[in-house]
């Protein structure tokens, strides 16, 4: 999950959103913390439950990484209250268990749907969808 979060970080730029699905322990915050890896952000990249949302400063050139957990939020109201889209335009916005919720902060956004394998060990199946002009053309499924 790590590596192809640092792949996926050469593809992302300012003002993109991702939105990951998948169940606990999936893989969504070590994807997210591939991709701060890639875009080579001030880390360390921990799960949000409990703070909501971390900014992260680039190191580099790069943009900002914004990672946000809305599994405790209560609908739209309350993501909207945490004020993500004041830095979406110049951020990369990652927002886990952000299905149903996140939708509206952009048109364009790249959708990350991440489920265990059939084994028990560690694989996953990744699909990721584009949605909007940004991504019109992108849909991947990896494993």
């Amino acid at each position: 999950m790590r590596d192809l979060g640092v792949r996926l970080a050469g593809r992302l730029r300012p003002g993109d959103l991702v939105v990951l699905t998948g169940r606990l322990g999936a893989g969504k915050t070590t994807l997210t913390q591939g991709i701060g890896e890639g875009l080579k952000v001030r880390g360390p990249i921990t799960s949000p439950t409990f703070v909501i949302a971390r900014v992260h400063p680039a190191l580099a050139d790069g943009p900002p990484l914004v990672h946000a957990d809305a599994y405790r939020l209560g609908g739209f109201a309350e993501l909207d209250d945490l004020d993500l889209d004041a830095s979406l335009d110049e951020s990369v916005t990652i927002v886990e268990w952000g299905e149903g919720l996140a939708e509206g902060l952009a048109e364009d956004r790249l959708e990350v749907i991440i489920s265990r394998g059939d084994g028990s060990g560690e694989e996953r199946d990744v699909r990721i969808v584009g949605v909007g002009h940004r991504w019109s053309d992108l849909e991947l499924s990896a494993r």
